[in-house]
């Protein structure tokens, strides 16, 4: 007898349920990035409201709560270091889905198609870098943060292009998706070779090994979650230990989930691990990172120390113009020197707005500012310059995109 669909399945079980398929619709909607960045965006606004009330203290002790049980040997890890070293650890497990999705079926499958996105990526990583480099040369301490200015946030990217240019081309926003993609994977390469300060090499290698079973079991095609729910965990566990930033086992594991088609026609491992942990990555990990990272004082004091601090400075100036600067050269350079072309469907104006939309540097850039600078005072005026470019970013595009509207929908 023919295996009735899921969905069909649960529809008919619980049709006195409406909680069952308002919870479903949710869960779908997150699934999608544009909705993935509204939540966040509105998680953000809402720890810049309470930060800027009279009761902005009790923000700061949330934030400062501790829970660190003696017993894991993890240090003190207060609510704001569980959210970027954990929660964040599964919205990197789907960046790396990701990666090894477009390197099996999607962009970078082919290495002509993947130059363009790759090329526009690198260069978007450098040119940001060495902006912040030349605007906070002399500052003490400064140079720690070379790298906040060079990733971007995919799900707030993807959530201004779908508003604002709503006939987008597919190839653009497949371009947009495998430039985020590679840039992510730039940036967890950047964590754990320059943000990683003692390594301590018998949790490193239990991390390894933990790693390899996962990817050993994947290759096998065991299918069981209970197998690699604890595997993850552990494997979380020992690199956090070992002074590497635990996000890197994250993307590892991402990357090593077997994307291999089954005879039944069943779900992949790959595609499972995606439709499971998407809605809570964009629905929780992420929102409550925003939220417990974005929260900073936007008082006339507050504002002119960003706009007098040349780290601050040099962040948006790397965000906003070497962003821009970086992407479409890249992808010029990659054309004019005919390592890549330039889809039928795209046209200049278009990637030109895609390079300002990279500049909308939020989730890994607060992540990156965070291990950089860990003087409180100095984070805060990072995290506002983040928030500053990112907005700036965003308008600069959205009238780029707005004009390509009006002129794709005129008549040829």
């Amino acid at each position: 007898m023919a295996r009735t669909p899921v969905k069909r399945r649960v529809a008919a079980t619980w049709p006195f349920r409406p909680t069952v398929r308002y919870s479903t619709q949710v869960a779908n909607a997150l699934r999608l990035e544009t909705y993935g960045g509204i939540v966040m965006l509105l998680a953000a606004v809402a720890a810049l409201v309470w930060a800027n009330t009279p009761w902005a203290s009790t923000y700061k002790s949330l934030q400062t709560f501790e829970i660190s049980p003696h017993w894991l040997h993890l240090g003190h890890m207060d609510l704001q270091h569980w959210a970027s070293s954990g929660l964040l650890a599964v919205f990197f497990f789907i960046a790396g889905l990701e990666l090894r999705e477009e390197l099996t079926h999607g962009e970078l499958r082919n290495p002509r198609d993947a130059a363009l996105p790759v090329i526009a990526a690198a260069a978007g990583v450098v040119m940001p870098a060495l902006i912040f480099l030349a605007v906070s040369a002399g500052e003490a301490g400064a140079a720690r943060g070379w790298a906040v200015p060079t990733a971007t946030d995919i799900a707030f990217a993807l959530a201004v292009l779908a508003v604002t240019f709503t006939s987008c081309p597919a190839p653009l926003r497949a371009f947009l998706l495998t430039l985020a993609v590679v840039d992510d994977l730039i940036a967890i390469a950047i964590i754990a070779l320059f943000y990683t300060e003692t390594v301590h090499w018998t949790p490193l290698g239990l991390a390894v090994v933990l790693v390899g079973a996962y990817g050993f079991l994947q290759f096998k095609d065991v299918r069981s979650p209970w197998v690699y729910v604890p595997l993850a965990v552990l494997a979380w566990y020992f690199l956090q230990r070992s002074g590497i930033h635990a996000t890197v086992a994250a993307v590892a594991m991402g990357m090593l989930t077997s994307p291999k088609e089954t005879p039944d026609g069943r779900p992949t491992n790959a595609e499972r691990a995606d439709h499971v942990l998407r809605p809570f990555s964009a629905g929780v990990c992420v929102p409550v990172f925003a939220f417990l990272s974005a929260g900073v004082g936007l008082g006339a004091a507050q504002l002119g120390a960003v706009f007098t601090d040349r780290v601050a400075l040099g962040v948006i100036a790397g965000l906003v113009i070497g962003k821009f600067v970086g992407v479409l050269g890249g992808a010029w350079a990659a054309v004019r020197l005919g390592f890549a072309t330039l889809g039928e469907d795209l046209h200049w104006h278009e990637i030109a707005g895609v390079a300002l939309l990279a500049g909308v540097g939020f989730t890994v850039s607060l992540l990156i500012g965070g291990l950089a600078y860990t003087d409180q005072a100095q984070f805060e005026r990072v995290t506002t310059a983040v928030l500053i470019a990112s907005v700036l970013a965003s308008a600069a595009a959205a009238v780029v995109f707005r004009r390509r509207v009006r002129v794709r929908a005129r008549p040829d």
